[in-house]
């Protein structure tokens, strides 16, 4: 048992010392690549918008008319959800203003 113990701090050991390492190794490679990351994104940058500009305009004009008919369809959908459920309000208001509208007597064409 003591020497599978022995063997696990060895091993937690080495895990550490690779972490160690392979972290020393990452910043020294940043520290050596970052002038090279700034002058490439300073030279770059005016490349990068007008690929967005690009990108941007293409995406809009594709999605563009997908995204109004489907505004269109949810406020369709929208009212109908409203309306829908009010439809025998509304019939019963329809024969309520009939029967008032035929209990009325009719007006001579004279007096109006």
């Amino acid at each position: 048992m003591a020497l599978l113990m022995l063997l696990a701090a060895f091993a937690a050991i080495a895990l550490v010392g690779l972490v160690v390492v392979g972290t020393l190794i990452k910043v020294v490679l940043w520290g050596v690549f970052l002038p090279i990351r700034l002058l490439l994104g300073v030279l770059l940058l005016p490349l990068l918008f007008v690929i967005k500009l690009v990108v941007g305009t293409v995406l809009l004009a594709v999605v563009g008319p997908i995204v109004l008919v489907a505004t269109l369809v949810a406020i369709v959908a929208s009212l109908a959800a409203v309306v829908v459920p009010l439809l025998p309000l509304f019939l019963i208001g329809f024969v309520v203003y009939l029967l008032v509208q035929s209990s009325k007597p009719a007006v001579p064409e004279t007096l109006r």
